[in-house]
């Protein structure tokens, strides 16, 4: 039994390694769309833009394949009679209105969303991380 245990606190690892790594290139693209943000809000035109929102939708694919990976974890967690509690949501980016209404207003805007978004990821990697440190104390 013991080792049926270890089996499955090792899978429950191997989704857990599985979902940090999908939340750390999730947030590593809302960094950079942060930053090309950052440097839309001082005026860097259409082309930065547009560099901004193919970062943000990077994240936003990235987010969904950590979503998945979180889901798949939590399945593994309950093999070992653990939970998770984490709520990752993508949300609207403001795309349309930043390029068509490109302005400091629509730029803080986005600028707003990709920083909840990436504060959501930077949480659940916290969350993860602790839960996986525990399940490794068993091995």
């Amino acid at each position: 039994m013991e080792d049926q245990f270890k089996r499955e606190i090792q899978e429950a690892v191997q989704a857990a390694d599985h979902a940090l790594a999908c939340l750390r290139q999730a947030d590593a693209y809302l960094q950079s769309a942060k930053n090309w943000g950052l440097f839309d809000m001082l005026g860097g035109g259409a082309l930065t833009t547009f560099f901004k929102h193919l970062k943000i939708d990077d994240a936003r694919y990235e987010m969904e394949r950590a979503k998945r990976a979180l889901q798949s974890f939590r399945k593994e967690l309950a093999d070992v009679d653990q939970r998770l509690q984490l709520e990752l949501e993508i949300g609207e980016f403001l795309t349309f209105a930043d390029y068509f209404f490109d302005g400091i207003i629509a730029d803080w805007m986005v600028q707003s969303k990709i920083q909840q978004a990436k504060g959501q990821v930077e949480n659940a990697i916290i969350q993860v991380r602790q839960i996986r440190e525990n399940l490794v104390r068993y091995l």
